[in-house]
């Protein structure tokens, strides 16, 4: 075996690490919303209070990310990235005992931590392991998250529920496996930093764009990421209680219902990256955005049987976006992965939070179904895209050029 094929397969094995580590994050992380209703109905919590939970791990979350990132652009921390897991690590084990309302969100509190010096770090990984594919990788690094976010339902209708909130500590063996993955993944970066950055800073030189067409285009990149995680934040956060009020339906079986529609995410978010790299980003942020809007429509009028099938489909059609607008800035802003990762990852989970919060007391004031008629009409949002730029005519280096210089 030649020593390019070596290398290769060690990125390969890093992406995978560092997708099976946002599997394990991610499912840790939802394991907490998954617990709302356990944790309204034990604490007598109002629908405001259970989004301010939510509001309160993701505004932390989203305000250190874009830091983070920013301050690993100029200095990389390799071994970050399992600190960042044993915040969540201190985050899981505090819920599994919390009696009361506020350390809730203390608990909630470590867990924005570690994900916001997951994320920014991660994500540079995943780049790095990328060989040119920058659309493939982040996909797969982004699947491992989606997949680990819809588990922790699961996990919660036949663990947590059944056996109670304190049940949530055996969890933190998934958090300690995480630490000693991240920890080998750090050293690989650690000793291939040095080489990628050069590589990069050599491949990625090739967007002419003005200023003000890179800060349109970033606004209206924002927005969209507004749009996504705002109307998923209804689905993410309120699904249950929807199904629940809506359906009559259990916990348990409301939790499944929101199992489907979290793994329908995972599948839209690998299909996103790949069909970039082939079609361009920014048809599929089109499509992905706009073309939801028919379905959204329809979801506050269907029966409990094409509910369940709309929110499949919408759960793969909005899901793509991530991943393309994700590499989209990257290629923006050539030579800042850290600062745009976090940036819009620390968006992302800003609106979410936020939206949690504000359909919560929505919700509140009027019923949780009319929360989902007045989320139906976001993805209107996405008409915005016509004003990207198509970046493919911008590029100097060919895409075989590219691969070749980020393999060398």
């Amino acid at each position: 075996m030649t020593t390019r094929e070596h290398a290769a397969r060690a990125t390969v094995g890093i992406l995978a690490a560092i997708s099976f580590c946002h599997l394990l994050n991610d499912m840790l992380q939802s394991l907490l919303p998954a617990l709302y209703p356990v944790l309204k109905s034990q604490l007598a919590l109002s629908f405001g209070q259970v989004g301010l939970i939510t509001l309160t791990y993701q505004i932390i979350a989203s305000l250190l990310q874009p830091i983070i990132g920013h301050y690993t652009d100029r200095r990389p921390q390799p071994y970050s990235l399992a600190v960042g897991m044993g915040f969540t690590l201190a985050g899981m084990l505090l819920l599994s005992m919390a009696t009361s309302y506020s350390l809730v969100l203390v608990a909630a509190s470590c867990v924005g931590v570690g994900s916001a010096v997951f994320h920014p770090e991660s994500s540079r990984v995943a780049r790095m392991a990328s060989g040119g594919q920058h659309g493939l990788a982040q996909s797969v690094f982004q699947v491992g998250g989606n997949a680990g976010g819809s588990l922790g339902p699961l996990l919660a209708a036949f663990i947590v529920v059944p056996h109670g909130q304190s049940s949530i500590a055996w969890f933190s063996l998934a958090a300690l496996l995480g630490i000693v993955v991240l920890f080998n993944v750090g050293r690989w970066y650690r000793a291939h930093h040095q080489r990628a950055a050069g590589s990069h800073a050599h491949a990625e030189r090739h967007v002419t764009l003005s200023r003000p067409q890179v800060r349109i285009a970033l606004g209206v990149l924002l927005v969209l990421v507004f749009s996504k995680y705002f109307y998923l934040a209804s689905l993410g956060n309120y699904y249950t209680f929807y199904l629940i009020h809506k359906f009559g339906l259990s916990v348990q079986r409301a939790q499944i219902y929101l199992f489907v529609f979290l793994g329908a995410v995972a599948a839209g978010t690998i299909i996103g990256g790949p069909v970039g790299d082939r079609i361009g980003r920014k048809l599929v942020i089109w499509w992905s955005i706009l073309g939801v809007l028919p379905f959204t429509l329809v979801l506050p009028y269907a029966n409990l049987a094409w509910t369940s099938v709309l929110s499949v489909i919408i759960g793969v059609v909005l899901a793509s976006a991530f991943s393309a607008i994700l590499v989209y800035g990257q290629e923006l802003v050539p030579g800042r992965v850290g600062l745009i990762s976090g940036l819009f990852f620390g968006f992302a989970f800003g609106m979410a939070g936020l939206g949690a919060a504000v359909l919560g007391a929505l919700a509140d004031r009027t019923s949780i179904t009319f929360v989902y008629h007045v989320c139906s009409f976001l993805p209107a949002l996405g008409l915005l895209a016509a004003f990207l730029p198509n970046l493919e005519p911008h590029r100097k280096l060919p895409r075989v050029e590219e691969q070749q210089l980020l393999e060398a």
